[in-house]
């Protein structure tokens, strides 16, 4: 089961709300939760909120069937620039400067443990082919063989 729950037009540049959201992804909610509570960044208290309202939306999804936050996990974490406003700073001899002030479009999904395990296997399969392949590689040049 999957929630979403997405945040628009958050006036914090989307790079220092990428900072924030980096530690988060791929975290079971309540361990992702316990983090944001420390983390001294403005982005982590949007970044809480959202997180707390996509376990609400999954609450609402699964209201027929049974239902364990504890099992939900961050799947994705998507941070994306929104519109920005732009304002005019003034400077010497008539001038003026553009000041670009960012906003951030945050999507979030949380999705059962099931998930998670299957991307792990997926990472674990490709690293064993990645492997494979590079064993089978011939080396470029004869020194190369050599040492080998």
């Amino acid at each position: 089961m999957e929630a979403t729950a997405k945040l628009m037009y958050l006036r914090i540049t989307p790079r220092k709300v990428r900072a924030v959201a980096d530690l988060i992804r791929g975290k079971s909610v309540d361990a992702a939760l316990a983090e944001l509570a420390f983390v001294e960044k403005r982005a982590a208290e949007p970044l809480a909120k959202l997180l707390r309202s996509a376990v609400a939306n999954a609450e609402q999804a699964a209201k027929g069937g049974a239902f364990d936050a504890d099992k939900l996990v961050v799947k994705s974490l998507m941070v994306d620039q929104g519109p920005s406003l732009r304002r005019f700073m003034p400077r010497a001899m008539g001038r003026a400067f553009k000041i670009l002030k960012k906003t951030s479009h945050i999507s979030l999904v949380v999705a059962d443990d099931v998930v998670k395990v299957k991307k792990l296997a997926k990472k674990k399969a490709g690293a064993k082919k990645s492997k494979a392949i590079a064993a089978r590689t011939k080396p470029l040049y004869a020194s190369e063989a050599t040492k080998a």
